[in-house]
């Protein structure tokens, strides 16, 4: 679909909402998303859903899920209701669209370029996020999710299973043999690591499943989740790990790992069971986002080989009980 179609498409959909008008494209990545102008001079977010990645339920459901958060008090994205009601609006082509409230705020970094600020800075702006994240189970426990809610889980099966939800990271094609290998015996050491870990009841339920940094914006020192394009049931203790993935390369990550986590157990309590968990959570997102490169990027996009080579180093290291960053 070329640009302009899908600038059609977009002032299609914004026909649904009362008051939503000049759809101006942000970004055409997973989702194409838009700016809009809402009524009251208020601003928001415009989402035509990719089709195959999410059913229709399950985006109903993400939304009721910010929805309950945002009258929580949690910083996330309000959904707008249609001029009927509904929290999503089916379009002519089969696709579906959403629109939620403008969140203010900076992102926490971009992830192809060095965090900003020295290692105390980058410590105080993770516990905001450690914080937020704790924030977000807490009041995620004290809701009772609706009939019909459906979202995907981040568990064994769909992380380490015979078909994962984002890929087979041991079958990407730009795998060398020894790597290949090395994701084989990775994959195995997580399994036996997650059932172990849920067998012991390790702390579960629905999940942001993607904040990376791009999905962090601060206004001021407030921490605000978006895109929760990816939300599901998992470990809570992945959320953390995915936050710390994008900074494994950072001078300051003993500062950063230090902040999140400490952030976090301001609001929500981490069993030692928790803390050792969190290198292999750290390098299972590691190896998902080798598997989600597969149907996504071109072969000659130079993320398959930095992903690659992370989740590489990431397993020899979880594998043979070397840190990957020291808390505290």
């Amino acid at each position: 679909m070329t640009e302009a179609e899908t600038l059609s498409l977009a002032e299609e959909a914004a026909t649904h909402w009362e008051g939503c008008t000049a759809p101006r494209l942000l970004s055409h990545r997973e989702n194409a998303v838009f700016a809009v102008a809402l009524p009251e001079n208020r601003r928001g977010v415009l989402r035509l859903h990719r089709r195959g990645y999410q059913s229709v339920d399950a985006i109903r459901s993400e939304l009721w899920w910010m929805a309950a958060l945002a009258q929580a008090g949690i910083p996330v994205p309000d959904p707008e209701t249609t001029r009927d009601g509904a929290l999503l609006a089916h379009l002519g082509d089969g696709r579906v669209a959403s629109v939620l409230g403008w969140v203010e705020g900076a992102p926490l970094g971009l992830g192809t370029r060095p965090l900003d600020g020295t290692p105390a800075e980058q410590m105080t702006r993770f516990a905001g996020l450690g914080r937020a994240i704790g924030r977000l189970h807490v009041a995620t426990d004290r809701l009772t999710l609706p009939q019909g809610f459906v979202r995907p889980r981040w568990d064994a099966d769909s992380l380490l299973g015979p078909a994962p939800f984002w890929g087979r990271f041991w079958d990407h094609p730009a795998a060398s043999d020894a790597e290949a290998i090395l994701l084989q015996e990775a994959r195995r050491f997580a399994r036996e690591k997650l059932s172990a870990y849920a067998a012991a009841g390790g702390d579960a339920g629905l999940i942001h499943a993607d904040l990376m940094r791009e999905n962090v914006l601060f206004d001021g020192a407030q921490a605000h989740l978006i895109d929760f394009d990816d939300c599901g049931f998992g470990f809570r203790i992945y959320d953390l790990g995915t936050a710390l993935v994008p900074n494994l390369e950072e001078p300051g990550l003993d500062a950063i790992a230090t902040g999140l986590v400490e952030g976090y157990a301001t609001e929500r309590g981490l069993s030692e069971a928790d803390l050792a968990m969190l290198p292999v959570f750290v390098m299972l997102r590691t190896l998902a986002s080798v598997g989600w490169t597969m149907p996504r990027l071109e072969p000659q996009d130079p993320r398959i080989r930095a992903y690659l080579n992370r989740a590489v180093r990431t397993a020899h290291a979880v594998m043979e009980g070397r840190p990957l960053f020291r808390i505290g």
